[in-house]
């Protein structure tokens, strides 16, 4: 029998909004593996639209949202300690427990249950690969055995972080400890590529008209490093170089959609790693009416 219900797929493949109707369905509540919407204050960036969370004119709740302050850097290691807890709440109070987000290894890291260590900082490290690229960082990634998610490391801040966690792997062992077994029904939504494209560039013109800007500036205001805003990568980086006076309005506008593009194609490649390296990922077209798809989830967890 499955015990963990998970919708998964790209940005702007409206995943979110069909895992809240499912979860309405079946008495269940959200669990969002989202490695960006933990972050308090960081909401139009997020993609939080916490307004979704409502069937039928009643709340769906939600957990692992609104978890932790903005300048935090929060790690798989705490998710995974973070989505246990709830997991397990869940079960006891007989809820059926709905994972939904676009951060793969966060949703790979917990079906898997990845034996993970907390891993500290390496000034060292740090030090000695603080002079390369971005290029020449995810070149030496590349040749690790890829626990981290790459879908999200677009800066050097980033890439150091990565790297300074494998390094601490090949010399540290991973730590036994019991993780409950899970059994996921694992369902992917997919958006054709055009259709994805549409919709995150007018997603993206729809936020900054609804006040991103002025989200990311009250980060700042509120004492938020801006080095550490773009660590977060995608909006937080490219409006936090604009309100720094890095980029104009314009470039901003223009590298940041191709980033979040960029961004998709990624999260898609993810996925498909997750499918060649055994997982059942069952795919269905965002343009299925969800009545449609609802009802076809619905049968697949009963079938569990």
């Amino acid at each position: 029998m499955f015990n963990l219900l998970c919708i998964i797929g790209p940005t702007a493949s409206g995943k979110t909004s069909f895992a809240v109707q499912v979860a309405g369905i079946l008495g269940g509540e959200i669990i969002s593996a989202d490695s960006r919407q933990v972050y308090r204050g960081m909401d139009l960036g997020t993609g939080k639209d916490l307004e979704e969370y409502e069937w039928k004119g009643k709340p769906v709740p939600y957990h692992l949202i609104d978890i932790v302050d903005a300048g935090y850097k929060y790690n798989v290691f705490e998710y995974q300690r973070d989505f246990v807890y709830v997991w397990e709440n869940c079960r006891t109070r007989d809820v059926v427990p709905v994972l939904c987000g676009g951060s793969g290894l966060y949703v790979e890291a917990v079906i898997k249950g990845y034996r993970l260590l907390p891993v500290p900082i390496n000034e060292k490290l740090r030090q000695a690969l603080s002079a390369l690229t971005l290029d020449e960082l995810s070149t030496k990634l590349a040749t690790y055995k890829r626990l981290h998610n790459t879908t999200e490391i677009d800066t050097p801040k980033r890439a150091i972080r990565a790297i300074e966690i494998e390094e601490y792997y090949c010399t540290h062992p991973y730590e036994e400890k019991d993780f409950p077994i899970i059994r996921p029904l694992l369902v992917g939504v997919e958006v054709s590529r055009e259709v994805r494209r549409e919709r995150i560039t007018r997603r993206l013109h729809q936020r900054l008209q609804n006040g991103m800007v002025e989200e990311v500036r009250r980060l700042l205001d509120r004492g938020v490093a801006p080095e550490d805003l773009i660590y977060y990568g995608l909006e937080y980086k490219y409006l936090t170089l604009y309100l720094t006076g890095k980029l104009s309005y314009e470039e901003m506008a223009e590298q940041l959609n191709i980033a979040i593009h960029q961004f998709a194609k990624r999260q898609m490649t993810w996925f498909r790693k997750m499918e060649r390296e055994g997982l059942n990922i069952r795919w269905l077209k965002a343009e299925i009416p969800d009545d449609e798809k609802i009802e076809i989830v619905k049968k697949w967890w009963q079938e569990g």
